[in-house]
């Protein structure tokens, strides 16, 4: 009788796993931000519950100061409600569509100006003086001189808007151009690339870092520049519930625009976070190896 001929069991497949290090370093990435959001969000508790108990106690004057609950009370009657000037989201929108207006306009022509005269001396040299001069001017004291100029319609907010954002991306992308890799730029040239393939393909993609950053902050201006316009004069728009707040004396009117304006820039900070991890996927998984 032969000898039966025993196959021996598969083996389970075996999935590849990733190496302790950089397991526990993944966990503890994620315990800590989970550590940050429970702390962030225990200060805004305990500051807000502060608040309420110190102006029910008459410790600070509920007057000027009003409290956490008026507040969400008068957004809550804003949201139900409406406003004296209409709807809530019309306000809203009407300072979201001058804002974006004038941090785009004031973001392309920072970035294109920035760019050429970070590449070309000369216009470096002609109108440096001036943008300097410029720059030092007080921006907010612009918006009654735009009123005048414009109206009280959209056009005075948005021109408030572009002098805000205009400088800090202007000079953030002449700095980004300046410091382009010069060895990158000679290496492009001998390759045979043209001035314009130069700053297409090596200075502007080398200056992005710099661009993004001032985007974050610029926003932010922009929002200002339309809530200033609307401030001093307007037909509708955050700002001048802002200014119908203070004047009736309603400091819960003037703290709920303020938290309204602080949600429209922390969704807009976040949707230009998201596109800043987007176009830069590259750096994180270079830095990976």
């Amino acid at each position: 009788m032969s000898p039966e001929t025993v196959t021996p069991p598969l083996a389970d497949p075996v999935k590849p796993q990733a190496p302790a290090p950089s397991r526990s370093r993944a966990q503890a990435a994620r315990r800590r931000r989970v550590i940050v959001v429970v702390a962030r969000v225990l200060l805004l508790v305990g500051v807000l519950g502060l608040w309420e108990a110190l102006s029910r106690a008459q410790v600070i004057d509920p007057f000027n100061f009003s409290m956490p609950s008026e507040i969400w009370d008068q957004i809550t009657s804003w949201v139900l409600h409406g406003t004296a000037l209409g709807s809530l989201g019309e306000q809203i929108w009407y300072t979201l569509y001058e804002a974006l207006l004038g941090w785009v306009i004031g973001v392309v022509a920072g970035v294109v100006l920035g760019i050429a005269l970070g590449r070309v001396a000369f216009l470096a040299d002609l109108f440096g003086p001036y943008i300097k001069v410029l720059n030092s001017i007080p921006r907010i004291v612009l918006a009654p001189i735009f009123l005048i100029w414009f109206g009280l319609g959209p056009a005075s907010k948005v021109a408030s808007a572009v002098v805000l954002v205009f400088f800090p991306v202007f000079f953030n992308a002449f700095q980004g151009a300046r410091e382009v890799n010069r060895d990158l730029v000679a290496n492009a040239r001998i390759l045979g690339a043209t001035d314009r393939q130069v700053t297409l393909q090596v200075v502007i993609p080398s200056a992005t870092s710099w661009i993004f950053t001032s985007l974050h902050v610029s926003f932010g201006f922009a929002l200002i520049g339309a809530i200033v316009g609307e401030y001093i004069g307007a037909t509708r728009g955050i700002g001048l519930l802002v200014a119908q707040s203070q004047g009736t004396l309603n400091s819960a009117g003037v703290y709920a625009a303020m938290v309204i304006l602080a949600v429209v820039a922390l969704l807009a900070e976040g949707l230009l976070t998201f596109a800043e991890r987007r176009v830069f996927r590259w750096k994180s998984s270079s830095s990976g190896h």
